[in-house]
């Protein structure tokens, strides 16, 4: 899957993708190809860090012609372990582990040992502690066992031993990709996680600027997936533990994760997040306020604007959910919804738009669950489609989430007149009601908000939109206002020049980003001599 990958000696903005562009369609990914695209006076490469191969069948985007390289590293089942040989460890090197794992602890902006910052501290054998002290040293062994005694409250070491190498493992691989990856004027991170690290750790082994955009909260989402997962295991008898404790590895992997958050958000010179929501709950995780700014989603109006004309006198009735087929998306919400709503319109159907094949199982229990209400001959498992194909033949839009950031595809819909109704996660209140401004507020609904969880509430607000057609006139009139006034993809790409422009800034000299600066200063001249005339 590798194979004929571009690669250049350098690029301007170094984008860092952790499950997203160009091996998984989405949300992000789909953002993704509209900065690279939208912003062709700069060059981009990309480091695309996946599970393991077997998760991905390939490319779900033809790649741009100003995205120069590209590398791709799996944090599992790749990287091979060096040869068992006995050593002592570097005694230095622990002694800076001991106090990063009290910084871990007790977390404050200058606490943070600066031999964590350097990708040389996991690579070097003097010094530092690599890979293979990591594995097989004396002083890991010690390290480890000291940890265990003093923290952890389940009694299986062989689960803390494993859980531990499991989850700082890919630390060493992702330092060995920071010092090799291949020079960029920026780095772009779309996540925290594994990629907001990696993204730190450029930043402190290059001097270059580091941008984070959170489009999920990624921290929270772990967080959901963690209490999910059946695999984290508590070894307490009900008698060790109390009834409103998480097991102590389940609270491990959060704190990992809220920690290389952290380091992410300290390395960062601006956090983008979509909504005033997000960036408020960003500060809450450690990130700076001064920091932080919000720039929304924004679409191509050009592209759906001209579904409206294609659209049936007639709403169709058809509800369509358009996501991946996984918990977080609450598909079982969404189709105990339909088996209501069907009763009352029967001949209603319900479109499941979105690849299945991230959690088999869960695709499995939803078929199985629409069988079980008998109602799988009004429900499509339609895998992808192209929303430019899809938006005309649907009458609503809905997303039954149990977490969101700020959907495209709701703005997608809503360009191409298609009302929503949505859970109340994410920006999902501010799309649907408005809130950005009082000027927003006023262009009305353009659906319904509901609570997670909540398959009555669900089909009720579907229903009143489906059964009423002013409601549907009214929600599609707030709608296309609501998207051509706030969501254009112009007025995101703008943002985004000004940020690339004010974090080259920050670099001496700023050569890569001229270029972009001058010409984004005549395309702005031009477009204010047009609106002279």
């Amino acid at each position: 899957m590798s194979a004929n990958l571009p690669t250049a000696q350098q690029v301007d903005v170094m984008l860092l993708l952790e499950g997203t562009f160009p091996y998984v369609s989405g949300g992000v990914s789909s953002w993704v190809n509209q900065i690279v695209r939208g912003i062709p006076e700069l060059t981009f490469g990309g480091v695309f860090i996946g599970s393991s191969p077997g998760d991905y069948d390939g490319f779900k985007y033809e790649l741009p012609d100003n995205f120069k390289h590209l590398q791709v590293h799996y944090l599992h089942g790749q990287q091979p372990n060096p040869p068992i040989t006995p050593t002592p460890g570097d005694k230095k090197g622990f002694e800076t582990l001991r106090r990063l794992h009290g910084w871990f602890a007790n977390p404050c902006p200058d606490g943070l040992p600066d031999e964590f910052k350097q990708a040389s501290f996991y690579n070097r054998p003097s010094g530092g502690v690599d890979y293979k002290q990591f594995l097989y040293s004396e002083h890991s062994w010690k390290f480890l066992t000291e940890m265990y005694q003093e923290r952890c409250s389940d009694p299986s070491f062989v689960d803390y031993f494993w859980t531990v190498r499991n989850m700082h493992a890919p630390i060493w691989q992702l330092a060995e990709i920071a010092e090799k990856l291949i020079p960029a004027g920026m780095y772009h991170t779309v996540s925290t996680g594994y990629a907001g690290f990696l993204g730190g750790l450029l930043h402190h082994h290059t001097g270059r600027p580091l941008l984070l955009s959170e489009h999920g909260i990624y921290t929270k989402e772990r967080r959901i997936d963690i209490f999910n997962n059946d695999w984290i295991r508590d070894n307490r008898n009900a008698l060790q533990r109390s009834q409103t404790e998480i097991s102590y590895f389940r609270d491990l992997w959060i704190r990992f994760y809220e920690t290389i958050g952290r380091f992410c958000y300290d390395a960062s010179g601006t956090i983008v997040s979509l909504y005033e929501g997000a960036r408020q709950r960003e500060i809450l995780d450690g990130a700076p306020p001064e920091k932080t700014r919000v720039v929304p989603n924004g679409i191509d109006l050009n592209r759906f604007a001209p579904l409206r004309r294609e659209r049936p006198q007639q709403p169709p009735q058809v509800v369509a959910l358009l996501g991946r087929v996984v918990p977080i998306k609450d598909i079982k919400t969404f189709i105990r919804a339909l088996r209501i709503m069907i009763s009352t319109l029967p001949d209603l159907e319900g479109w499941i738009v979105g690849p299945e094949g991230e959690d088999p199982e869960y695709a499995s229990e939803c078929r199985a669950l629409c069988e079980s209400l008998e109602i799988s001959h009004k429900v499509r498992f339609t895998g992808f489609m192209n929303p430019v194909q899809l938006f005309p033949q649907i009458g609503l839009l809905a997303l039954s989430s149990i977490s969101e950031g700020l959907p495209l595809v709701a703005l997608e819909g809503f360009a191409a007149g298609v009302p929503l109704v949505a859970t109340d996660v994410g920006a999902c209140r501010q799309l649907v009601e408005g809130g950005l401004n009082q000027e927003d507020r006023e262009l009305g609904s353009a659906g319904g908000v509901i609570p997670i969880n909540n398959p009555q509430a669900l089909a009720e607000a579907c229903l009143k939109l489906l059964r009423d057609r002013s409601a549907w006139d009214g929600a599609q009139a707030a709608a296309v206002a609501r998207v051509e006034r706030f969501y254009t993809q112009k007025q995101m790409l703008d943002q985004y020049r000004r940020l690339y422009a004010e974090q080259s800034e920050s670099v001496a000299g700023g050569e890569l980003f001229r270029k972009m600066r001058d010409e984004y200063q005549q395309l702005q001249q031009g477009e204010a001599g047009a609106w002279q005339e």
